[in-house]
């Protein structure tokens, strides 16, 4: 313990010397934020713009918010398991470092069910406008200009529609945007463009309406499958960690003084850092899980 707390005193002087200007708190953040710009995931970067855009970035008292809790419960787990402080600051620096990642699947969510949202916008403008125009071309334009999509499936439309022109058929079009966004809903539309527009299949207006009618069957089931998950994950999270509290029950069947014995053999000690870790990658990986893709295939 002595030896944690110089470590701590020799870096605090360090960052100190290293910038005497200004606080080594505010030196400590620039830096981090420095590495990050340099080597963070452009996906990383791209999704936490889009949830500042709309308002669902966490602020700094959130983000401080959730590394204590992070810290505490992965302290007070590794104590309650070890009753040592040393391995309670190890493992409150693990879950710590784990702060990032999981913020960034719920970034990734925010920013998959945008994409989704947009993506729905697309699919049903575009057949409202097909029935107007006839042209599969001229729709894309019509959406393109009417204002209501945003980026990045505003570019990506654009795309189209210069891929169309340049190449005088729409299937590299379709292929494009089928291949980039694989959702249901764009697989189907695209596949009965292709079919109208090679075909010549008739009465275009009535399979355009099972298309819509289609459309929003897959929305709807969506977007309740996206309560449902909501529901269960919280319950999942509530099971999980109950899990690492089972080590208590075994704490009142031996006893304190038998258990404190216990943990002093380091082939229990082995155990008990496995059960902590199996744990730990149950609720990480259910959280992946519960942050996938929406949607999609």
């Amino acid at each position: 313990m002595e030896l944690i707390i110089m470590l701590v005193f020799v870096i605090f002087i360090y960052v100190y010397r290293k910038s005497p200007g200004n606080a080594p708190y505010k030196y400590f953040t620039d830096t981090v934020s420095s590495v990050y710009d340099k080597y963070a995931p452009y996906s990383f970067r791209v999704v936490q713009q889009k949830a500042k855009e709309l308002g669902q970035e966490y602020t700094v008292k959130q983000y401080t918010a959730q590394v204590i809790i992070f810290a505490g419960v992965a302290a007070a787990i590794a104590y309650l398991y070890f009753y040592s402080l040393l391995y309670a600051i190890a493992y409150a620096v693990v879950a710590i470092a784990f702060v990032p990642y999981v913020n960034y699947l719920r970034l990734k969510r925010i920013y998959n069910e945008y994409i989704f949202e947009e993506i729905q916008i697309y699919c049903t403008n575009v057949i409202m406008e097909f029935n107007l125009t006839q042209s599969f071309v001229k729709s894309l334009e019509g959406v393109r200009d009417s204002g209501i999509l945003e980026e990045p499936i505003l570019s990506d439309v654009k795309t189209m529609i210069d891929m169309a022109y340049s190449n005088g058929t729409i299937d590299e079009s379709l292929k494009f945007m089928s291949e980039k966004y694989p959702f249901y809903m764009v697989k189907n539309m695209h596949q009965l463009f292709l079919q109208i527009t090679n075909e010549g299949a008739k009465d275009s207006g009535e399979s355009l309406e099972n298309m819509m009618s289609d459309i929003d069957m897959l929305v709807e089931g969506v977007y309740r499958d996206k309560i449902d998950r909501a529901a269960f994950y919280k319950k999942f999270i509530t099971y999980g960690l109950a899990l690492f509290l089972l080590i208590m029950l075994m704490q009142l069947l031996l006893g304190r003084a038998s258990y404190l014995k216990m943990i002093k053999e380091w082939y229990i000690q082995i155990l008990l850092h496995a059960v902590i870790l199996i744990n730990a990658y149950f609720l990480l990986n259910g959280t992946k899980f519960y942050n996938e893709d929406i949607g999609a295939e």
